[in-house]
């Protein structure tokens, strides 16, 4: 069982726990984060969900997630990139660079507040490192390249925010 932290609009946690799947309450927020990775050449790691995941199975995304009760948006962007891709990011490395308040998108009620992260990273990766399944392949890729997968549908859709905001395409 997961369990959130829930924030009022204005990101004011509110005391309360969420479990994850059931529905939110009326005027309630989770935080989840967005976490892009940039190497030296430019390239943005980009991970394909497994076949097995119930939301978006052989789509092309970010690294991301929930936050968990008692964890901080960096903490969770740090969690989510280690179980998922298996890197260890430094925390020095990141930075936010926007957060938004999502309501209703395309007619499904999200209800979160999307933290976007972007890191430096230099190093390996290796899905033998990750903690979870969630992940059946990754690329360092141009944001062109990125541009052409959510131009054939092979992106995750709600990802378009990042090339106004951060490939400033």
């Amino acid at each position: 069982m997961e369990l959130w932290d829930l924030y009022t609009q204005d990101r004011e946690l509110t005391g309360e726990s969420h479990i994850r799947g059931e529905v939110l309450p009326v005027n309630r927020y989770h935080l989840v984060v967005h976490v892009w990775i940039k190497n030296k050449n430019g390239e943005y790691l980009i991970s394909q969900r497994d076949e097995s995941r119930q939301m978006f199975p052989l789509m092309w995304e970010c690294t991301g997630g929930s936050v968990l009760k008692g964890e901080t948006s960096l903490q969770a962007a740090l969690r989510e990139v280690k179980e998922e891709v298996g890197v260890n990011l430094s925390s020095q490395a990141g930075r936010r660079i926007s957060s938004k308040v999502r309501k209703i998108i395309n007619g499904e009620k999200f209800n979160d507040i999307k933290d976007v992260w972007l890191f430096d990273y230099d190093g390996e990766v290796s899905l033998k490192n990750a903690a979870t399944n969630e992940v059946c392949d990754f690329k360092w890729m141009q944001p062109e390249e990125i541009r052409k997968l959510f131009d054939d549908g092979k992106l995750v859709k709600t990802l378009s925010y990042a090339f106004d905001e951060i490939f400033n395409l």
